[in-house]
C-alpha cells in the first residue's frame, strides 16, 4: 500500500500491475514488437514486494500451491512465480480501490 501510493492515479487494474513490473513489456505497433529492452519501467520496490508476496503465497496457501506447479510445468519456475505475483497485484488493486477483503477463490479461479 505504501509503495503504490494513491490508487486513484491508476485508471485500470493493468496500469497498477504494470507499475509493479508484473506484466510483459512488449508493445505492438502495426504488428511489430517495440520496446523489448525497456525492463526498468515501473516501481522496483513494488516489483520486489509482489515477487516476495508470491513466494510466500505459494509456500503457505494450498489453493495457490496447487495452481503453481501446473504453470511451472508449462513454462518455468520464474514465470510461474511471476504469474502468481500478477494475480496478487490485481487483487491488491481491487482491495485498495474498493475496500473489500481478499478472497483466494476470486483471485485464483
Amino acid at each position: 500500500m505504501l509503495e503504490t501510493g494513491d490508487i486513484a492515479r491508476f485508471a485500470k487494474v493493468g496500469h497498477d500491475a504494470s507499475d509493479g513490473r508484473c506484466v510483459g513489456r512488449a508493445h505492438l505497433s502495426n504488428g511489430t514488437r517495440k520496446g523489448q529492452g525497456n525492463t526498468k519501467n515501473g516501481n522496483q520496490s513494488l516489483a520486489w514486494a509482489c515477487i516476495e508476496a508470491a513466494h510466500f503465497a505459494v509456500r503457505d496457501n494450498p489453493r495457490i500451491k496447487r495452481d503453481d506447479p501446473r504453470q511451472c510445468a508449462r513454462t518455468n519456475a520464474a514465470i510461474g512465480i511471476k504469474t502468481v505475483a500478477h494475480k496478487l497485484a490485481r487483487a491488491c488493486f481491487y482491495i485498495l480501490r474498493d475496500p473489500v477483503t481478499f478472497e483466494v477463490n476470486n483471485a485464483f479461479a
